[in-house]
């Protein structure tokens, strides 16, 4: 039951009707709250979780708002990532370190934000005992989310980090931006016409772009052609959870790749966030079942 007493979180960007974090956090929520029931504790979390759309020219004024009316912690997502560093007291090392935040939470002296997509990110990979240090990881993309993922692989050591692209201006500025950070060292970036000849050499590709996303489901970022070179064994990665899988991820299987979705990066990361609001652990099964079953999944 909401009152006049629950404690605000929730997630902005622009638009975020789609976001399926409402659903999974509210489900961990409400979860944790039953099994304190069934235990005849008192300690009862009174928090919800919600969808704030908010639009970049308004960004500085919601944040404001959000002090205003005692909001404890929201996620971020397109297209807020960056813009909502300068309107922070604190950033983490990780999220300095990727050039975005998508994790706030509210301190004495203002806001605080982290990255919890780099941990989203590397949790299905940790299952896989390889020695990543003489890996190659190919990256397409050079948003926001590419941010995390090339941080993610300077953390697991890859011998090489490549980043495709299609505007040569925006992955010089994604190149140089990397400059003054202590990851990664090995990046190197290319245009989309050299993608061809990178993708025999991946050990992980990882789409970041949203080619691909519902209700495009008929495409690709990758031509069909293109993978007749990836070898068999080798993870490919979509960031995308809707459809799932998708085309990419198909095209990718009947080569022989090992297939990853982005459903486990967004329930790793939300999971993380969660836990940093509430500062308990919190049922990550119980997020994952929630969105599987709305995504007809089960």
């Amino acid at each position: 039951m909401i009152t006049g007493k629950t404690k605000l979180l929730g997630v902005i960007g622009y638009p975020v009707e789609h976001s399926l974090s409402p659903l999974m956090h509210n489900a961990a929520i409400q979860a944790i709250n039953n099994q304190q029931n069934q235990q005849n504790q008192q300690n009862l979390i009174d928090y919800v979780y919600l969808p704030f759309p908010i639009k970049p020219e308004d960004l500085n004024t919601a944040i404001a708002g959000f002090s205003a009316i005692g909001v404890q912690g929201f996620s971020i997502t397109i297209p807020h990532k960056q813009a909502i560093i300068p309107l922070l007291s604190e950033v983490s090392d990780i999220a300095q370190a990727v050039g975005a935040v998508n994790t706030v939470y509210k301190i004495n002296k203002g806001w605080a934000g982290t990255n919890t997509d780099v941990v989203g990110f590397l949790a299905p990979l940790q299952t896989y005992n390889w020695n990543w240090h003489q890996k190659v990881a190919v990256i397409l993309g050079n948003g926001g989310a590419a941010r995390a993922v090339v941080a993610g692989c300077a953390q697991l050591g890859f011998a090489e980090i490549h980043v495709v692209g299609r505007s040569e201006d925006k992955l010089t500025a994604f190149q140089q931006s990397w400059v003054n950070s202590p990851l990664p060292a090995n990046l190197i970036i290319h245009k989309w016409d050299e993608l061809s000849s990178l993708i025999p050499q991946a050990d992980l590709l990882v789409n970041t772009t949203p080619v691909g996303m519902y209700p495009h489901i008929d495409r690709s970022p990758v031509d069909e052609a293109m993978f007749e070179s990836l070898s068999p064994g080798t993870i490919v990665y979509d960031l995308i959870y809707i459809p799932n899988p998708t085309k990419f991820l198909r095209q990718a299987q009947v080569r022989g790749a090992i297939a990853i979705d982005g459903l486990e990066m967004l329930v790793q990361q939300g999971a993380t966030a969660l836990e940093l609001w509430l500062q308990q652990s919190v049922p990550l099964d119980i997020m994952r079942d929630s969105l599987r079953q709305h995504l007809g999944l089960t």
